[in-house]
């Protein structure tokens, strides 16, 4: 079994790892690196020359794969893992395309030819699909920060290999199933040949708490919020589990819900249709740009005590619905004691945290209340990554999506545990491979 680093062992985002047996590959997610440029879940980057994506690095170099391409398996629908599918799968003429439900239908609706739509196929957790002679996959539930996120497990004649990137442990979820621990633990018995993991969070030496923390801090924080003024609540518009927590809220303090961007509306009414969501009829949504200022103007009118506007802007991206606001582009006005709540906090990079910075402070000139960390992460703490070790057990261990910090962190959080780097922790950097 040969293991091939495209991309993410470099870096935090543009994920994609190749496994190999005996000459047959697949290709395990196909991400963007959204820290290139001030881009974010608004972003077409379909719509971006490709010879400046190139430059810029944002999606993976698949020159490096070496192998015949026998599958292409999405862990599950954030953009640093799926978002280069529809640069990329063209590269890969008649390759099947496997995805849990969501994902397979965020692919779909991404911009992505005919072509590619036609092999993507829909996968349960818990199916197991031979692509090759060689090689079966299967979806395993896990809980993270977007719905039906995966373990992926990699059934070989030279042993099994899972794939965990992204996840957490939360045992109540706010939407959906917590992670299934039997099939881990079943794993773990049957013998774990390798461990391909997530290294971003593994320095947070605890527990990653649950999402019904960051339920319990909006509820008791923005109940007690000031009825007489604006109330903007931003997170990703891929959270639907923090979005149903601010929809909830909002029927509590008696404040009609509105969802407004293209990527809020893409995401849940995709969740929406899917039931796996449920929508009460108050909510609206609103994607277009005209029908985004008309609908702000109405509420501007109509009095900005009566709503709650969801929207993105987190980030201080300069596209968002957020920054479009505090710049005086939709007929919307920020007022002395209007609320903003951040229901996600900064991605640790330099654009980010500047972009934050600049949001924050043309919203502070404004006169705007700022509420902040209102928030929990979807990625694992060391706790969830010893757990994940003792019920796998895994011969090898390969951690992945992060930079050098990261990746060395994970090896000595391993090494405590008993493992030994060069004989069974690997970093590896993009390009480079193990056999094993």
């Amino acid at each position: 079994m040969e293991i091939r680093a495209i991309g993410g062992y470099n870096e935090f985002g543009r994920n994609m790892t190749e496994i190999s047996v005996r000459g047959d590959s697949i290709i395990i997610d196909m991400g963007i690196k959204l820290d290139m440029l001030t881009i974010n879940e608004d972003t077409e980057i379909e719509k971006l020359p490709h010879e400046e994506i190139s430059k810029l690095g944002i999606i993976p170099d698949v020159s490096r794969i070496k192998g015949k391409v026998k599958a292409i398996v999405i862990s599950h629908g954030h953009l640093d893992h799926m978002g280069a599918v529809k640069i990329l799968a063209g590269k890969f003429k008649d390759v099947p395309i496997y995805a849990r439900p969501f994902t397979a239908e965020l692919i779909m609706r991404d911009g992505v030819d005919k072509s590619t739509k036609r092999r993507v196929k829909k996968v349960q957790a818990g199916e197991i699909v031979e692509v090759s002679d060689k090689i079966s996959i299967e979806f395993i539930h896990a809980t993270h920060s977007i719905l039906e996120s995966s373990f992926v497990a990699v059934h070989t004649k030279e042993g099994s290999l899972v794939y965990a990137n992204d996840f957490k442990f939360d045992d109540t979820p706010v939407i959906g199933e917590k992670t299934d621990y039997k099939r881990l633990k079943q794993l773990g018995k049957e013998g774990v040949k390798a461990l391909i993991v997530e290294s971003t969070r593994v320095n947070e030496e605890r527990k990653t708490p649950s999402e019904k923390i960051a339920r319990e801090l909006i509820m008791e924080t923005l109940t007690k919020a000031d009825n007489d003024k604006a109330l903007i609540a931003t997170t990703f518009a891929s959270h639907q589990q923090r979005i149903k927590s601010l929809i909830d809220l909002a029927l509590k303090i008696n404040r009609k819900p509105i969802i407004i961007g293209r990527s809020m509306t893409k995401y849940n009414s995709l969740a929406k249709e899917l039931k796996l969501l449920d929508f009460p009829k108050e909510v609206e949504l609103y994607r277009a740009s005209k029908s985004v200022a008309r609908r702000l103007k109405e509420i501007q009118e109509e009095g900005k005590e009566n709503y709650l506007i969801i929207t993105t802007g987190h980030q201080g991206e300069a596209d968002s619905v957020l920054s479009r606001i505090a710049n005086n582009v939709f007929p919307f006005r920020i007022e002395k004691g209007d609320q903003i709540a951040f229901c996600a906090d900064v991605i640790p990079n330099p654009l980010n945290i500047a972009s934050r910075y600049i949001l924050e402070t043309k919203l502070k000139l404004k006169k705007a209340r700022i509420i902040k960390g209102l928030h929990v992460s979807g990625h694992a703490f060391a706790e969830d990554h010893r757990y994940l070790l003792k019920l796998l057990n895994p011969e090898y261990i390969i951690p992945c999506h992060g930079d050098m910090s990261m990746l060395t962190s994970y090896a000595m959080l391993a090494e405590f545990l008993g493992y030994s780097v060069n004989r069974d922790i690997f970093i590896l950097r993009n390009s480079q491979e193990v056999e094993i």
